[in-house]
C-alpha cells in the first residue's frame, strides 16, 4: 500500500518493523523483513521523483574538505541516492576487518566469515550472480606482479542503473503488509521516559502535519549523513541524541576520495589499457583494480586503496567538448524522471561503445590527443574522530537542524596512495612496463588531499 502524505496523512502507522529510508538498504531490508512474514512501514522523506522542496531538506554548511553541496550529492525520493547508482560492486578483503595497529579506531566487530553466506544472496540482488569475482584469474600483463607487492582485485557492474527507482519495486508497492509513506519526513525518533527503548517516531508531512509511526521495531537507513543527522537531533529525552552519550554520533565520517595518483610514462600503453578494459564474464561486466598487496600493507603502514589505469588530460588541462557535454549531463541535469533517463540513456551509449572499442579508442586518444596514462585513484580513508556529521543552528522545513559537515581527511590517507604508486612504479620497471612518475601533491609536506576533476569529476 502507498500512501502519499504530500495529499493524505494518516494520523498514525503501526507495523511490526518501520525502515526509515527507501534506498539500497532500506528496500533490501523490507523484502527480507516481509519474506519472513513481518509487517513493514518504508518511510521516504520524499515523492517518487525530485522535486526542489525536498531536495532541499539536504541542504547544509560544508566547514571541512571540499565537497559537493549537500543538496546536489543526495537524492532524497522514493530510492534514495542509489536511484542513479554507478552499479558498481566490490567485496571487502579480510584485512579490511581487523583492527590494524597503523590505523587508529580501525577493526570490525565482526570478520568476513559473518558475512560470507549472505554474499551469494546480495550478488544476485545487484545482477552481479554469474560471476564470483574472487575466482577470477589476473589479466595477462598483471599476472607478472610481485604478490607480495600488488594485489589484483575485481569490480563487478550491475547492468542496471535505476535497480532501486520505484518502478523497479512493484513488489513493495502491491504487498499488503508493506507501507511505502512518501513525503514523510522523520523529525524526531522520540524515546520513552526513561530513554530504554523507542516509543514512537515524529514523522512530518509537507504541510507540517505530524504522523505517529510505531513499531517493535525500527532501523535506520538513511545514509552515512541523515542517519547521524536524525539521531544527533532526536534530544527532547536523551539531550545530547540517541546513543550520544560518548560524543560518538556523527564521528568518523569517511568516504572514497578519488585523485591523481600520477601517470606511466613509457611504450606499454596498450599493455596497460588492454589490461584494464571492461570485460565480460558469465554475462556480467568486470574490470581489474591494483590494491596494495596484505603483506605491503603491514610493511609499509598502509591502507587499502585502489587504483585503475586510464587515459585522462594532462594535469591543468581541459575536458574535450564530448567530455564536457556527458559531465554537463550527468551533474548538472534536474534527476527527475527525465533528467534521470537522459542520464541513463548517455551512460548506455557511452558503456555500448566503450565495450565496443575496447581499449583501442583510449589508446588511440592517447596517441593523437597527448593524454595521459594515468593513475585514477580510489582510495580508502582511515577513520578519524574529527571528520564529522553536526547539526548547525539553522533549521528546515519542518524544524529538522540542517547539517553542519566537517569531512577531513588524515595524512595516512595521503601516505598511502604515495606507498601504493610507489609499488606500482618499482614493479613496472622490474617488467619494463614503462616509469611511474607520481602526482606531485603526494609529496607535499603538509598532506593534504588534491581532487582533481580532469581525472574524476567529483572528490
Amino acid at each position: 500500500m502507498r500512501i502519499d502524505c504530500a495529499w493524505e496523512a494518516p494520523e498514525a502507522v503501526t507495523a511490526d518493523v518501520a525502515i526509515v529510508g527507501s534506498g539500497a538498504a532500506g528496500q533490501a531490508a523490507a523484502r527480507r523483513l516481509l519474506s519472513r512474514g513481518c509487517s513493514v512501514v518504508l518511510i521516504e522523506s520524499g515523492g517518487i521523483d525530485h522535486d526542489d522542496a525536498t531536495a532541499d531538506f539536504n541542504r547544509g554548511d560544508i566547514v571541512g574538505q571540499e565537497y559537493h553541496p549537500l543538496d546536489h550529492s543526495r537524492l532524497r525520493f522514493f530510492g534514495g541516492t542509489t536511484a542513479i547508482w554507478g552499479g558498481r560492486v566490490a567485496e571487502f578483503d579480510p584485512i579490511d576487518f581487523e583492527r590494524r595497529d597503523w590505523v587508529p579506531h580501525s577493526g570490525w566487530p565482526f570478520g568476513p566469515a559473518e558475512i560470507h553466506s549472505y554474499l551469494a544472496e546480495a550478488r544476485a540482488l545487484l545482477g552481479v550472480d554469474g560471476v564470483d569475482t574472487t575466482r577470477l584469474p589476473r589479466p595477462y600483463q598483471l599476472q607478472r606482479l610481485s604478490s607480495d607487492e600488488l594485489a589484483v582485485r575485481w569490480w563487478s557492474f550491475d547492468p542496471i542503473f535505476d535497480r532501486f527507482t520505484i518502478d523497479r519495486a512493484a513488489d513493495l508497492d502491491t504487498d499488503p503488509r508493506c507501507t511505502l509513506l512518501l513525503h514523510a519526513t522523520v523529525r524526531e525518533v522520540v524515546l520513552a521516559d526513561d530513554a530504554a527503548s523507542v516509543e514512537r517516531l515524529d514523522v512530518r508531512t509537507p504541510s507540517g502535519r505530524s504522523v505517529d509511526i510505531r513499531a517493535r521495531h525500527y532501523l535506520l537507513a538513511a545514509g552515512g549523513i541523515e542517519n547521524p543527522r536524525i539521531l544527533l537531533a532526536s534530544n527532547s529525552v536523551a539531550s545530547a541524541g540517541i546513543g550520544n552519550s560518548h560524543d560518538q554520533v556523527g564521528r568518523y565520517f569517511m568516504e572514497h576520495p578519488h585523485a591523481r595518483g600520477g601517470r606511466i610514462v613509457g611504450r606499454a600503453d596498450w599493455r596497460w589499457l588492454a589490461s584494464f578494459a571492461k570485460r565480460k564474464v558469465g554475462g556480467v561486466e568486470v574490470s581489474p583494480a591494483i590494491t596494495p598487496a596484505e603483506a605491503l600493507q603491514r610493511r609499509e603502514g598502509l591502507l587499502n586503496s585502489a587504483l585503475t589505469i586510464a587515459v585522462r588530460q594532462p594535469e591543468g588541462g581541459n575536458h574535450s567538448l564530448p567530455k564536457r557535454a556527458y559531465l554537463h549531463v550527468k551533474h548538472r541535469t534536474a534527476p527527475t524522471r527525465r533528467g534521470r533517463s537522459l542520464w541513463k540513456f548517455t551512460k548506455y551509449l557511452v558503456r555500448g561503445y566503450t565495450g565496443l572499442t575496447g581499449p583501442f579508442h583510449p589508446w588511440l586518444m592517447k596517441r593523437i590527443s597527448g593524454l595521459d596514462l594515468a593513475l585514477v585513484i580510489r582510495a580508502e580513508q582511515a577513520p578519524n574522530p574529527d571528520s564529522r556529521v553536526m547539526l548547525g543552528a539553522e533549521k528546515d522545513a519542518v524544524g529538522m537542524p540542517r547539517v553542519k559537515f566537517d569531512w577531513r581527511l588524515s595524512a595516512i590517507d595521503v601516505d598511502s596512495v604515495a606507498g601504493l604508486v610507489d609499488a606500482l612504479g618499482r614493479e613496472s620497471r622490474r617488467l619494463g612496463l614503462g616509469d611511474v612518475e607520481p602526482a606531485g601533491w603526494l609529496a607535499n609536506p603538509d598532506k593534504r588531499w588534491v581532487s582533481d576533476e580532469l581525472v574524476s569529476a567529483h572528490p
